[in-house]
């Protein structure tokens, strides 16, 4: 089995917009650090060999959606991308360019070979938003194990006490 997820955020100002521009500037050096990261398999783009494209107005309703959906060879691979480096550094400035969701990624296990689409990554969204965190869609902070067991729980990110 490898881990699926999928990443929304809806972008504060167009793409194109000067307040977004340090986080365009970044994408394509991005992805090509996460197809380089250890336990990386597959990424969706939205124009097949780019890889300096994320997926733009996923929602019929709102262009200033974007989406991130890849697939990794196992959680422990894809933690260590997302809390580390150039990726860390995005997160920490994640409200500079994103409007707050209160879900936003969600995490599921796929055959070895399968590749999610949208559809999928999007219901499994709503499933997390239903439901809560179960084996059919999860998040860093409640994850299950490809056998549908729930992990070990840890402390992942690492916190700081707060002052």
């Amino acid at each position: 089995m490898q881990l699926a997820e999928i990443n929304v955020a809806t972008l504060r100002a167009p793409l194109d917009d000067p307040m977004i521009a340090d986080f365009a500037a970044g994408i394509a050096p991005l992805n090509q650090l996460a197809e380089a990261a250890p336990g990386f398999v597959w990424r969706l783009v939205d124009e097949p060999g780019r890889v300096d494209t994320v997926v733009v107005g996923a929602s019929p309703f709102d262009p200033r959606i974007i989406v991130n959906m890849s697939v990794w060879e196992s959680l422990e691979a894809l933690r260590a991308f997302t809390y580390s480096g150039v990726h860390l550094d995005f997160i920490k400035r994640r409200r500079d360019w994103f409007s707050r969701m209160d879900v936003f990624l969600a995490m599921w296990w796929v055959a070895d070979g399968e590749r999610p689409t949208l559809a999928q990554g999007q219901a499994r969204l709503r499933l997390l938003e239903r439901n809560g965190s179960t084996a059919r869609a999860f998040t860093f902070s409640s994850t299950f194990d490809a056998d549908g067991s729930p992990s070990v729980p840890r402390q992942w990110p690492p916190h700081k006490p707060r002052k």
